[in-house]
């Protein structure tokens, strides 16, 4: 609805829709309130009763989001209603189940400003309640989670187990010993594995994990293991097809793209060093056959063959998983 800027509302007028909106939201007819109300905000007449009753309605309406919205925005004005509204903000956020949200927006209201002493102890509730709840729901959501995994293991639904993983390490959930043992069978796809290993290192995981993968074992601490951008070869890599970052970029981002790819599958096996120049150069083939172009150099005196192939394997492996926008 546009805000009528040049046409005045008669007091008269105004003073029956404000007696007739507040009889309206006494009765809990809200949405003859709100249409009331919105009529008033229609002509500017946005004083803190109205847009106070506005929310009211909304949220009683089951229209939160709206309700939300406009919390948000007139937070943003820091008036001498601001804490009025921030209580119905922080009401529509526990009422939603934001409880990370509202316990975030409590942390810097008491850190950056001086919440009045009426409002301290009601805070504190919802803060604490808020925690309480959020672990709860955690717990709910992983147990959730974990009869979904155990489906995705039997069903060897690779897709759904990477899925999984993702939404246990947003939750900064911690994997159970069953999970961990996984890193170990061969029937895992590589692409979960390299999941599970970031999400361990994620969560600063402290402990000893067996890893098999491609043909080798190692035990390590996630924590000790490098990432991938910065391991010594993905480095050297990276700097010898960088030279093409201003010659061909669409080139460039295929090729940083495709090593990324080939390096999350192989992780945390990954190649040495000494390999860098055989595979940049591989890479450069296959971007180059990708976009149908030609390249001045071709490593003719390299053999690129067997890079060629491992690379293009695990390009299929890593799409077969995750799907890149």
């Amino acid at each position: 609805m546009k805000q009528r800027e040049n046409i005045i509302l008669f007091p008269k007028w105004r003073t029956a829709l404000e007696e007739e909106s507040l009889l309206a939201l006494k009765e809990k007819r809200f949405a003859e309130a709100l249409e009331k109300l919105d009529e008033l905000l229609n002509y500017q007449v946005n004083s803190f009763e109205i847009v106070s009753g506005k929310l009211i309605c909304l949220i009683e309406l089951g229209r939160h989001k709206e309700a939300q919205d406009i919390c948000e925005d007139v937070l943003q004005r820091q008036d001498e209603h601001y804490y009025h509204y921030l209580h119905i903000y922080l009401t529509i956020l526990f009422q939603t189940n934001q409880y990370e949200m509202l316990m975030e927006q409590v942390e810097e209201e008491f850190k950056f400003h001086q919440v009045p002493e009426v409002l301290k102890e009601q805070f504190h509730q919802l803060y604490e309640m808020s925690r309480k709840l959020k672990v709860d729901m955690l717990v709910d959501r992983q147990s959730v989670f974990m009869e979904e995994w155990e489906d995705a293991i039997t069903t060897r639904d690779y897709q759904k187990q990477w899925l999984i993983i993702e939404k246990l390490r947003a939750m900064k959930s911690e994997p159970n010993r069953k999970m961990l043992h996984l890193l170990v069978k061969e029937d895992i796809h590589p692409v979960v594995k390299t999941a599970m290993l970031i999400w361990l290192q994620e969560i600063d995981y402290n402990q000893l994990v067996h890893i098999k993968k491609w043909g080798r074992s190692i035990q390590v601490y996630p924590l000790e293991i490098e990432a991938i951008w910065n391991h010594a070869s993905v480095k050297r890599i990276n700097s010898i097809i960088n030279e093409l970052e201003q010659k061909n970029p669409t080139l460039y981002d295929l090729l940083v793209k495709l090593l990324y790819h080939y390096m999350y599958v192989k992780y945390p096996m990954l190649p040495v060093k000494e390999e860098a120049e055989h595979i940049a150069l591989a890479l450069k083939v296959i971007g180059a056959n990708y976009l149908n172009i030609k390249l001045d150099e071709q490593g003719k005196q390299l053999d690129l063959n067997e890079y060629i192939e491992d690379i293009e394997r695990c390009e299929a492996l890593y799409s077969s998983i995750i799907e890149d926008n």
